[in-house]
């Protein structure tokens, strides 16, 4: 066998040092390392997607008080997206359904909600844990610390993406388009 070669003088085994360190933070970089905070783009893209999820989700009727009931996206904890999650969901009704967006100090059973963003809740998993049988679609974001929603935001290259349990929304009487789960970087089956 030949005699490896390399410009580093560091060698593990028969590979570069130098190549491997830049494989190893190429890696790192594309898992998103740390979480990191969101840059105001990267919130206003967030804000949008949690209005535009809806048209590709269906909820069981019982989900709503009426037919003609609105939607509500509420928000738990802490508000990341300020006034862009009221903007987006001014624009237009939702399946024939208004869109309401609510601040909720706490998550329990019957609080009306249709989707739910818990991605700055400290508590996250606890929130989840006391709707984990209601018709919510929950939301998370992994920039936060969040990763038990049916959908969780993640950054990949400085740009959001999300990733879907389809499993959970199943569980909750809830059905994703194929549309939205093709959309997603990865799908929970």
């Amino acid at each position: 066998m030949g005699e490896t070669r390399c410009a580093s003088r560091f060698v593990v085994g028969r590979i570069c040092a130098a190549p491997l360190a830049a494989l190893l933070v190429l890696s790192i970089a594309l898992q998103g390392g740390p979480a990191r905070a969101d840059t105001p783009r990267q919130r206003t893209i967030k804000a949008r997607y949690l209005y535009k999820f809806a048209p590709f989700v269906q909820w069981p009727a019982s989900a709503f008080e009426s037919p003609t009931a609105p939607l509500a996206i509420c928000i738990a904890g802490q508000d990341p997206f300020g006034p862009a999650l009221a903007e987006a969901g001014r624009s237009q009704p939702v399946n024939g359904r208004a869109v309401v967006v609510r601040h909720v100090d706490a998550v329990h059973p019957g609080m009306g909600c249709h989707i739910l963003f818990a991605g700055s809740d400290p508590s996250t998993d606890e929130s989840l844990r006391a709707i984990a049988h209601e018709p919510v679609l929950t939301v998370t974001d992994s920039s936060t610390g969040g990763s038990g929603g049916i959908i969780n935001f993640v950054t990949m290259a400085g740009r959001v993406r999300f990733t879907i349990d389809k499993n959970a929304a199943q569980e909750r009487g809830i059905t994703i388009s194929s549309k939205l789960l093709g959309r997603a970087v990865n799908v929970a089956r």
